[in-house]
């Protein structure tokens, strides 16, 4: 009886998943996957490193190994992971080992932290397309690594675009990443 009732009324649970990125200064980052339909939250934190419950100077100081990263939580039967690789794409030189724009170091390198085995083999696919459609002139230097423990970051990051929103707009065209994205994506 109870499998029956299971089939007349369907659990209408949301199968939410997970999605890490890194892309430099994660200020950035939280604005572009912010607004779309099926993204439940976007967290500024750090993952990737060995220092537990590490503070944005710490990680600063290059001494950790974590990233700056933002954790999305998604319904993908709203917005696919694979949308979000497009959009994270976007946000990015991912040519560029050694940082992001103005910010050099570790911590500002991308990657994409993958949560399964088909995030890992979407990732690899966005990549090898990127890669493929000559877009750049150099290899694409974004890791894809297995997620790890991520770290929320202090409270003053999270959703700095909205509560700081002049020194936001100045900090993504003062660090050449406005420039980038609009010249190698338009107003995507």
């Amino acid at each position: 009886m109870k499998s029956q009732e299971r089939d007349e009324y369907p659990l209408t649970e949301t199968a939410f998943q997970q999605a890490t990125f890194a892309g430099g200064c994660f200020w950035c980052m939280v604005k572009p996957f912010d607004s779309y339909q099926g993204i439940e939250s976007v967290v500024s934190g750090y993952t990737g490193g060995t220092t537990v419950n590490p503070t944005y100077e710490e990680v600063c100081s290059e001494s950790t190994g974590h990233y700056e990263a933002v954790q999305i939580t998604f319904n993908p039967a709203e917005f696919s992971y694979e949308s979000l690789l497009d959009v994270f794409w976007q946000q990015i030189d991912p040519t560029d080992p050694g940082g992001q724009f103005y910010d050099r170091g570790h911590s500002y390198k991308t990657a994409i932290f993958y949560h399964s085995d088909a995030q890992k083999e979407a990732a690899i696919a966005s990549k090898e397309r990127l890669q493929a459609s000559g877009r750049f002139d150099k290899p694409i230097a974004t890791d894809i690594l297995p997620a790890s423990t991520f770290y929320p970051a202090e409270e003053y990051h999270q959703d700095y675009y909205k509560k700081n929103p002049i020194r936001y707009k100045m900090y993504q065209k003062g660090s050449g990443r406005e420039a980038f994205t609009k010249s190698n994506w338009g107003n995507n």
